[in-house]
């Protein structure tokens, strides 16, 4: 500190003019040493004010008119599966439990870096859990513990929506009772999503872990870039290596730390609006209730008429085999990240 003030030691006719800016909402930019004496901030760090400006240099600000309220994080938790289609061996070459308690560490770490900077948002946590062992439970629970953010954990009951679901899928083959209890858990979430939610959502599952900057990130970017555009959106946290494999053109946007990039495919990982939920309650339930081909179809022709953005380089990575082109997301060190989570 005393270093920041000796290096930004100023005459007093600067003092008032920089008050007279910072009352006026103007920046002031000091190019010579990058500071920032309006925020008294250096250009390196985080210049946004949430809910009302958006400063990415050199474009300037932005005036925020999607304002972010809340977040519900809604998780997919089941210890006892592997894997949903596969029986490879994932990343880390774990037990299945193992990745579901770093990932929710992961999450809960990064809410509680959020909090602290979004003071004006409301955060929780809703677990929705599938035949995983009681000890297995106690341990979730203990993670929660972690954070003063309003959690729940949830049993799901596959009965309450097994009868819905068309046995025979788009391969014409039976649909496995794996896949039924992700569908009745999805359907689940978004039952949750649509009655109990604020404004934005994070769906997700429970191989994925996050860097601590993912929620700070897709907050700020979602206000930043929903406000660019007047439209709602559809983040996805993860740069899924398939997207390297194309030669598609696409739209390239700015966030707070990273570049986002229009994409078209998925998995059931991502944040949205609750306007969104609302806008294609249809699609997003047909997905719970027939096994398309590929199963996240009813999102990929909801991604045709909104955008769906996704980091460069990633804020997570999804925990599957090596080889998969929905896994190792590229250019970021993944095994420190996931050695950093292992304290649950």
């Amino acid at each position: 500190m005393k270093k920041r003030k000796k290096l930004v030691k100023r005459s007093f006719f600067k003092n008032i003019f920089i008050k007279i800016c910072r009352i006026l909402g103007y920046e002031i930019i000091d190019q010579s040493n990058f500071y920032v004496p309006t925020q008294e901030k250096y250009l390196n760090e985080n210049l946004n004010i949430q809910g009302k400006k958006s400063i990415v240099l050199p474009l300037g600000d932005m005036k925020i008119l999607r304002k972010v309220k809340a977040l519900t994080v809604i998780y997919r938790s089941c210890t006892n599966v592997n894997m949903l289609t596969q029986n490879k061996k994932r990343l880390f070459d774990k037990d299945k439990s193992e990745y579901t308690f770093r990932s929710l560490n992961s999450i809960i770490k990064s809410l509680n870096h959020s909090i602290k900077t979004f003071q004006k948002i409301s955060f929780d946590i809703v677990v929705i859990d599938h035949n995983s062992k009681s000890d297995d439970l106690d341990k979730i629970k203990n993670i929660l513990t972690k954070s003063d953010i309003k959690s729940s954990i949830i049993n799901l009951n596959v009965n309450e929506f097994k009868n819905n679901i068309k046995k025979i899928n788009a391969k014409d083959e039976k649909v496995t009772d794996n896949q039924m209890s992700n569908m009745c858990n999805i359907h689940k979430s978004l039952i949750i999503a649509k009655n109990q939610s604020n404004d934005l959502i994070y769906f997700v599952e429970d191989d994925y872990i996050h860097s601590k900057e993912t929620f700070n990130e897709m907050i700020f970017t979602y206000e930043r870039i929903s406000s660019q555009l007047n439209k709602e959106l559809i983040l996805c946290p993860t740069d899924y290596p398939y997207l390297y494999t194309k030669t598609d053109p696409s739209s390239i946007f700015l966030g707070t730390n990273k570049h986002w990039r229009r994409i078209e495919e998925t998995l059931c990982t991502f944040c949205t609006s609750k306007i969104i939920i609302n806008k294609y309650w249809n699609k997003f339930v047909s997905m719970c209730q027939y096994e398309h081909y590929p199963f996240e179809e009813p999102l990929h022709e909801i991604y045709k008429s909104e955008y769906c953005l996704s980091p460069i380089p990633s804020l997570a990575i999804h925990c599957t085999n090596v080889n998969s082109i929905f896994g190792l997301s590229p250019n970021v060190n993944w095994k420190e990240i996931w050695d950093k989570n292992k304290d649950y």
